[in-house]
């Protein structure tokens, strides 16, 4: 959907089918009666939508039904609040389980303009690594490690302020009134952002033993178990379950992984990172930081502006996250990706 305009009624339209297909004109109808669509408009609202490649007909006759194209339910617009104003047991969701099919959908996320945005930004980070004095380029490394390490760690629950996490990062003091393993978790981004520094080159094709590194270095000390998951786990929030089984996960992980080295966008490569290691949750603990700071590995080893997701909303990155477990839909996450890429170029290394 990255270049095809829908206006709200067709939106209203794309949202319902993407949790309810296929339906029938009648039942379409019924959806919209409330907005008084003429029974001609709705007709030629669905024949659009065909025509744009976003639904299909499926059945014939009075049995017609509609549905959306399946490779298009990645970036349908949903309103996130309506979305979730329904509570987590009584929620239509669509994929209740990992689909196995979803990997091979994971194609065409940007538009050219929003591709632009990343290489606009590289090109000001290269100048900027050229130009800028060592002293300061090392002040700008560590403020934004400073800032990465706080709001990753607040996303799992961190209590530590900004200033809290700087002065810990900075001269090693704890802060009072907190648990040490707040420490420790902020502490393990730190280092494990470090080593993607030092070893920038190796990040620029990940492989399985990077995240399972990656993953390692961010749970030390943490009482979190490392390497691949052995049991079932659930997800604050949904009713979403990942794959519960070492082998079928170890086998999900490898051909996501090779399935990523055939995509030529890094930053849809990055993304596809940042949704995908959370989704199939291959760890015990850590899968989200773990799909943050690899998704930032792809950026950077490839010369693109890492996020330190500093501005986004905690729980509005949870609700995206949700979303993609439930109805493998991608546009928040998109959005907020973006977003904080935008952000990152206007506050880093200026």
């Amino acid at each position: 959907m990255n270049d095809t305009q829908v206006n709200n009624r067709q939106t209203k339209l794309l949202e319902f089918l993407l949790v309810n297909s296929p339906s029938s004109r009648s039942k379409i109808e019924n959806l919209l009666k409330d907005d008084n669509v003429s029974r001609i408009t709705i007709i030629r609202d669905l024949n659009y939508l065909i025509s744009v490649g976003l639904i299909e007909q499926v059945g014939g006759g009075k049995y017609v039904k509609y549905r959306l194209k399946p490779e298009k339910e990645l970036l349908i617009p949903i309103d996130l609040e309506k979305y979730f104003s329904t509570v987590t047991d009584t929620r239509k969701i669509k994929y209740p389980t990992f689909n196995f099919n979803l990997i091979n959908r994971l194609m065409g996320l940007f538009s050219k303009d929003e591709l632009e945005l990343f290489e606009t930004g590289k090109d000001k980070l290269k100048n900027k690594f050229s130009s800028l004095d060592k002293t300061i380029l090392k002040r700008e490394l560590e403020r934004f490690t400073i800032e990465l390490s706080w709001k990753s760690s607040q996303i799992e629950g961190n209590t530590y302020s900004l200033l809290e996490t700087e002065e810990l990062i900075k001269n090693k003091k704890e802060a009072k009134g907190h648990d040490k393993s707040e420490a420790i978790m902020i502490l393990n981004h730190k280092a494990a952002f470090d080593t993607i520094l030092e070893k920038k080159e190796s990040f620029k094709e990940i492989s399985v033993a990077d995240i399972r590194r990656i993953h390692s270095e961010l749970v030390r000390k943490l009482n979190i178990k490392s390497g691949i998951r052995e049991s079932a786990v659930g997800i604050t929030g949904t009713k979403y379950r990942p794959l519960d089984n070492k082998w079928q996960i170890e086998e999900a992980l490898n051909k996501f992984v090779v399935q990523t080295k055939k995509i030529k966008s890094v930053p849809e490569k990055a993304l596809i990172f940042l949704a995908v290691i959370a989704y199939l949750q291959p760890f015990t603990d850590g899968n989200k930081r773990t799909s943050r700071m690899i998704s930032n590995a792809v950026l950077l080893s490839n010369g693109y502006y890492p996020l330190s997701y500093r501005s986004v909303d905690e729980v509005e990155y949870k609700k995206a996250l949700i979303l993609f477990y439930e109805q493998n839909n991608l546009y928040h996450l998109k959005r907020i990706f973006l977003e904080q890429q935008r952000f990152a170029i206007e506050n880093y290394f200026l």
